[in-house]
């Protein structure tokens, strides 16, 4: 059998395992190795150690854990929960305010946590009984709470964007700042279409009712903003800004954040030994699942190229249509459909590293391309059957939410992001304007 025939026949395989039920890094790996030592026998499989080395040795991958740290520390110590109730009463006032408020909350935490699963689950418990309560619309509230929540995905500092710089060698500070703009420009839209709706259909978004706003105070809502709402702004333009500004490398910056968050938990009297022990405990979790995934992921790489699957991407892109563009498209409509059934990680170091050297050997500005695979990562989430914010939703939602009511509360957001991708797709400098800007 071919060498080539070999290559085909191990993607085949790998996707095999994974609906099958095998955990992914494990199906990365016994593809990897079993067609390995088919075509090459164990000679190919003496660069391992130092490619999972590399791995480990990863300078840029230590801002993942702290970067992480910091988003699950202010989760756990429950500042999230008392950001939203401020801005929530401050919004609320309005038909569709609350819904508004939970965006702009989610672009927030988004800022700060970067990480999905808190986010949906945190704004989940706290506002969706209390939006039901208030009459909203189910499928608003839950196609709110799900698309706020996937803004971690693309707002940075997110881990797609430092997973995607480490597999498209460029910079994470570039990728920050290529993000930076289109990420407050879907938050914009998702605000848009709830301020268009608000005004089309009141009855589904009413207002917080006026014997509930009486109660607290304006002033006092005032103060709480200065007191809860401004201090995690000013650490997340404090990291952010170090990043972008070139003034500190990633992991400096991260380190700095996670700092910063521990500071801020202590002065506003939230820290207690269960906080630090469950975030240091998620944080292990979390790095421990990217990582392995990434090490794994090595040996499928090493055993595809060696078996000449490079060569035959670059055949499947120039027997396409339209030459780049045509390729560009094809890329965007597969990750589309993978993103139905897989995870983002999965998708991340199954598909990307297999089509990029197509786009680097054409010229393609890779900024620009991974910020609109970061765009299209970001609608996995949503798409059911198994977008994770579903059923992340799903699981701390009350009684009487249908998984019927989540699926069809997330279409118009789909609709949403898929606009997104598109500006970015047709405007480029959407994303590479503040990266050239500043130097990157």
């Amino acid at each position: 059998m071919g060498s080539e025939i070999l290559a085909i026949v191990m993607v085949v395989s790998l996707f095999a395992l994974i609906l099958g039920g095998i955990p992914v890094p494990f199906a990365l790996a016994v593809s990897g190795v079993v067609f390995g030592l088919v075509g090459f026998g164990t000679d190919l499989f003496n660069l391992i150690p130092m490619r999972i080395f590399g791995v480990a040795t990863n300078y840029t991958m230590l801002a993942i854990p702290l970067f992480v740290f910091m988003g699950v520390l202010l989760e756990k110590s429950r500042l999230a929960e008392r950001m939203l109730d401020v801005i929530g009463h401050l919004s609320g006032r309005k038909s569709g305010g609350m819904a508004i408020a939970i965006v702009l909350v989610g672009i927030l935490m988004g800022a700060s946590t970067g990480i999905v699963a808190a986010t949906v689950v945190t704004v989940g418990l706290i506002s969706l009984p209390t939006l039901l309560r208030r009459n909203y619309d189910k499928r608003v509230a839950c196609g709110t709470i799900c698309a706020s929540g996937t803004l971690g995905q693309i707002i940075p500092p997110s881990l797609v964007l430092i997973l995607l710089s480490d597999i498209s060698g460029n910079s994470v500070g570039s990728l920050f700042a290529a993000a930076l703009i289109p990420g407050l420009m879907l938050g914009g839209l998702y605000l848009g279409y709830l301020w268009l709706k608000a005004r089309l259909s009141p009855d589904s978004m009413p207002p917080i009712p006026q014997a509930e706003r009486d109660a607290v105070p304006t002033g006092q809502l005032l103060l709480d903003l200065l007191k809860v709402v401004v201090p995690p702004i000013a650490l997340v333009f404090a990291v952010l800004g170090s990043i972008i500004g070139g003034i500190a490398a990633p992991t400096e910056a991260a380190s700095m954040g996670a700092l910063g968050a521990l500071l801020l938990v202590v002065l506003t009297g939230r820290f207690s030994p269960r906080v630090l022990r469950e975030t240091v405990h998620s944080t292990f979790k979390i790095t421990g699942m990217t990582l392995f995934v990434l090490m794994m992921a090595q040996i499928f790489s090493l055993s595809f190229r060696g078996l000449g699957g490079d060569d035959l991407i670059d055949a499947l892109f120039e027997f396409l249509p339209g030459g780049v563009w045509g390729g560009l498209l094809f890329m965007m409509a597969l990750l589309f459909v993978l993103g139905f059934f897989l995870d983002w990680i999965e998708i991340s170091y199954i598909v990307l590293p297999l089509m990029l050297p197509f786009f680097q050997h054409a010229g393609v500005d890779i900024v620009w391309l991974c910020i609109l695979v970061a765009l299209n990562l970001q609608m996995s989430f949503l798409t059911p059957p198994f977008g994770w914010s579903l059923f992340y939703l799903k699981g701390v939602a009350p009684e009487g939410v249908r998984t019927q009511d989540i699926y069809r509360g997330v279409l118009p957001f789909i609709g949403i992001q898929a606009l997104g991708l598109s500006l970015v797709m047709v405007f480029p400098g959407i994303a590479t304007w503040l990266p050239k800007t500043i130097g990157w």
